[in-house]
């Protein structure tokens, strides 16, 4: 459900906010072990729903497993994953520098029968070609497997950085044909909107992963990009669907909404993941789950029927404009310009999402750690007034900075 990590340490009133009513009846989990021995089947229970991934013609799960997290030691969590019907598995060779992906081949090599039936996907930085099929190279000896379902160029900001002239395309055609994999795409966290209206325009998208939550999906760019790639046949997967903010806040507001939810049901994560999925042309939503607890309660959510209301869509959008000022939309073509091109304000904004909205403070530091040294050595010698008068959401720009270049060293 939420790609926070909340699973540890959960009281018994804790884990009925966290999963909600319906993720409750639908798990069975033991309520003496949040991390109980998993169900091995689901007799009785609706069957995670699937959907066509664009032109591609594969029927996915609407629920991706996202591989950010420690997948050697969740095994069990992989397993379980499979068993509830979760088709597709996400990774990439950044998380965790490769140790994602060898958690995945780990279970593939003891589960040999498993690879057969999962839409595998990881994802490689740009870069040139030679470099890149050495790096695949690698992450397919990791995942014990030869070939992945869909490739990703990693978290681009502009189409450009891998449109023509540049031989992305041509390298990919190359990699289909030598069987390395069947289908290729881009992830983006920063300027999604023209992101996905430039490689609508283009024929050789496959599928696009993009940062997509309750927050955007009223955003009139966003409905039209959408509706550009899903008319060409792109497949669209959703992530960062939780839409958490870059200073964590326990509002009013916040509570006003958990407890609407639960009064129908599910929690205010459940009721996010749905909302993303009432979209028909979202095919699936990919969410990190480091424990069963979240699992299953996405899961929940997923095999869940029950559309929102209305009335559900206007709390959400009354929340996302309560906290308007605490959540970075991904513009980040913005506030790189007003800087000059001197920082990656969107990527060190997401940094700050991950340290403070998920609890995740070893991902932060490790993303953060991954951007030039130059650009961490005088993140706090930049003048930041042109990024915050630019700024669409008035985000307070040079305190986040000042506080990234002290808490994600």
């Amino acid at each position: 459900m939420s790609e926070e990590k909340r699973a540890e340490g959960l009281s018994r009133r804790d884990f009925i906010k966290t999963i909600g009513i319906a993720g409750i009846a639908s798990t069975g989990l033991n309520m003496g072990k949040a991390d109980a021995a998993p169900e091995q089947a689901d007799a009785g229970k609706p069957a995670l729903p699937k959907r066509k991934l664009g032109k591609t013609g594969v029927e996915v799960s609407v629920l991706a497993l996202g591989g950010m997290f420690d997948t050697i030691n969740n095994q069990l969590l992989l397993r379980q994953s499979r068993n509830w019907g979760i088709n597709l598995w996400d990774t990439a060779e950044a998380y965790g520098n490769g140790l994602s992906e060898e958690g995945y081949g780990r279970f593939f090599a003891r589960n040999t029968d498993a690879r057969k039936d999962l839409f595998l996907t990881t994802k490689l930085r740009n870069g040139e070609p030679e470099a890149m099929t050495a790096a695949l190279d690698k992450c397919l000896k990791r995942l014990s497997t030869d070939h992945v379902d869909l490739l990703y160029v990693h978290g681009i900001s502009d189409f450009s950085e891998i449109a023509e002239p540049k031989s992305i395309r041509r390298w990919a055609s190359g990699l289909k044909q030598a069987g390395k994999i069947k289908f290729i795409g881009f992830s983006t966290h920063s300027n999604m909107e023209k992101c996905l209206l430039d490689a609508s325009k283009a024929d050789w998208i496959d599928v696009v992963m993009f940062s997509y939550n309750f927050r955007l999906i009223n955003t009139p760019g966003m409905k039209e990009a959408i509706a550009a790639c899903a008319h060409k046949g792109i497949g669209l997967i959703a992530m960062k669907t939780q839409g958490g903010g870059q200073v964590k806040t326990e509002s009013e507001a916040e509570l006003k909404l958990a407890g609407r939810f639960l009064e129908r049901g599910f929690t205010d994560k459940q009721a996010k993941i749905k909302a993303v999925l009432e979209n028909p042309n979202i095919a699936s939503v990919c969410s990190q789950m480091p424990s069963l607890t979240i699992l299953s309660a996405n899961v929940a959510a997923a095999r869940d029927q029950t559309s929102l209301t209305r009335s559900d869509f206007e709390l959400l959008e009354k929340f996302a404009a309560e906290t308007h000022g605490s959540y970075c939309a991904g513009c980040g073509r913005i506030c790189h310009e007003a800087v000059g091109g001197a920082a990656p304000v969107s990527d060190i904004m997401r940094c700050l999402m991950y340290y403070h909205d998920y609890g995740e403070r070893e991902l932060a530091r490790e993303v953060f750690s991954g951007l030039p040294g130059q650009v961490r050595a005088q993140l706090t010698r930049i003048d930041y007034a042109r990024a915050e008068q630019a700024c669409p959401r008035k985000l307070p720009i040079s305190k986040l900075m000042r506080e990234a270049s002290q808490i994600l060293v």
